[in-house]
Parts: structure tokens; C-alpha cells; sequence
């Protein structure tokens, strides 16, 4: 790894966590739920992108140092499976199970979906 691309996976990182921030706060701001579905949303936009930018690479569309900077910097600071097991946690410590099914497998399932769904985007480029 060049120092450069160290750099650029860092200052994307951080870029994505600020990301995620935003767009979590935004999206509490404007629902009154108990489910955590900021989460939820950023978790499964965020498999779709990095399902299109992977496929992208692979079809040598986008440079693979790019991947990197956008996949695993970007996206990996955007999304975040920590917040969402501890939300998960949370609705079972409230003996809320079934929005805790639907939060860690619903979760699970969109987001597969969605990078499906990216990558098959991808795939035409």
C-alpha cells in the first residue's frame, strides 16, 4: 500500500463515518420510531453502492485503488454492523423480539439483496 492510498482510505473513512452521522441524524429527525431504521437505511444503501463500485472494479471500469479508497474507506466508514448489533441488543434487552428479528435478519437480507442489486447495476457499465 502507498502512502498515498493510506491517506485516501483515512480521509474516506472519516469521511463516511461523518456520512453516516449526518444521514442517521437526519433520518431520526424526521421519523418518530422506536425501530433503529436510520440504521437500517445506511446499512442497506450502503451494500448497494459498494456492490456497484466492486462490480465496477471487477469489469476494470474503476481503477481497483479507487475501490479501495471508496469501498473499504468510504462505505466501510458509512456503514456500520457494530451500531446494528447493539440496536439489535437493545430491542431483545426491551423484549421487543420481533423488531429485533427484523432488525438483525431483515437487516441481513435487504443488504444482501441491495449489493445484489448494485452489483448487478455494475455489471452493465
Amino acid at each position: 500500500m502507498t502512502p498515498l492510498l493510506f491517506v485516501g482510505l483515512s480521509a474516506a473513512g472519516g469521511a463516511g463515518s461523518v456520512l453516516r452521522l449526518v444521514a442517521d441524524g437526519t433520518i431520526k429527525s424526521h421519523t418518530r420510531a422506536s425501530f433503529p431504521i436510520g440504521t437500517m437505511i445506511i446499512n442497506i444503501t450502503g451494500a448497494f453502492l459498494l456492490g456497484f463500485i466492486t462490480e465496477t472494479a471487477f469489469q476494470g471500469v474503476l481503477p481497483d485503488a479507487w475501490r479501495l479508497i471508496i469501498g473499504t474507506g468510504l462505505l466501510g466508514g458509512y456503514t456500520t454492523f457494530s451500531t446494528a448489533s447493539f440496536e439489535s441488543i437493545r430491542l431483545i434487552q426491551q423484549h421487543r423480539y420481533v423488531p429485533a428479528l427484523a432488525n438483525s435478519l431483515g437487516m441481513l437480507g435487504l443488504a444482501i439483496l441491495a449489493a445484489l442489486a448494485g452489483a448487478g447495476i455494475g455489471s452493465f457499465l
